[in-house]
């Protein structure tokens, strides 16, 4: 089915997309799309949503099923509490991406904004996935409980600009990180370490990023030319003493 978005107000948009659905539509093309927000929010189930044009917040909002490709770049808040489903995004997307998401693929060509993967974590069997291909600002991975997020720095090399920002996965207590490329001291939050990867890892990395790059038309030999980085938490509860009492105190 094909939707033109053009001039569409946001709530207009999305309750044709949502009547496309239950009238059993399983793929939908949405054209000239330009900062409608919402798409695909809650949306449940095995429908591909491709989208020409730049979507505004919140895409794929507690999502629990779909795939949605985005063949430009995204706005904030893509896979806002995700619970299953994938992302495409052929260029580069904002902040707070997968925030809380917890299931789950999020894949990004290009470059990402700030507080990436914030409070990510995994639910029981479900482990999100956020791979971004270029470059990150601040507080990457800030408050990760769980998932698995990777960053390539495609394209870090024009300019010598760092892969990633400061305050790299402050607070983070569960999950993984993955950096192809190198972090200054300085960039870490304190409660994370940096360790060499060893081979369960890249039973881990291997076939993520090859349905990264199948998705992406990219070369899997030519991501893995270079070398990666693994970020762990050094403590499961690195703020406890801030929110507990000590009973000496009472």
């Amino acid at each position: 089915m094909i939707i033109d978005a053009n001039g569409l107000y946001y709530r207009e948009l999305n309750r044709l997309i949502r009547e496309a659905v239950a009238a059993g539509e399983t793929r939908i093309h949405l054209f000239n799309v330009n900062g409608q927000r919402y798409i695909g929010d809650g949306l449940k189930g095995r429908i591909t949503i491709t989208i020409d044009g730049i979507p505004g917040h919140d895409l794929a909002a507690f999502m629990n099923g779909p795939t949605i490709v985005v063949n430009n770049n995204a706005q904030d808040g893509v896979g806002n509490t995700m619970n299953d489903g994938k992302v495409v995004v052929r260029g580069n997307a904002g902040d707070v991406l997968g925030y809380g998401m917890r299931g789950g693929k999020l894949f990004v060509q290009g470059d990402v904004g700030y507080r990436v993967g914030i409070h990510m974590k995994s639910y029981k069997s479900q482990v999100p996935v956020i791979i971004a291909g270029g470059a990150a600002a601040d507080f990457f991975g800030e408050y990760m409980a769980g998932g698995i997020m990777v960053l390539l720095g495609l394209n870090g090399a024009e300019g010598n600009r760092p892969v990633v920002g400061d305050y790299l996965a402050t607070g983070m207590h569960g999950g993984v990180i993955y950096i192809r490329g190198t972090v200054e001291e300085h960039q870490l939050g304190k409660e994370v370490g940096v360790k060499e990867l060893e081979e369960e890892d890249y039973r881990v990395l291997r076939p993520l990023l090859e349905e990264y790059c199948q998705d992406l038309d990219l070369d899997i030999e030519e991501v893995f030319q270079g070398d990666f980085i693994k970020l762990l938490p050094v403590s499961h509860r690195p703020y406890g003493a801030l929110y507990a009492l000590n009973q000496r105190n009472f």
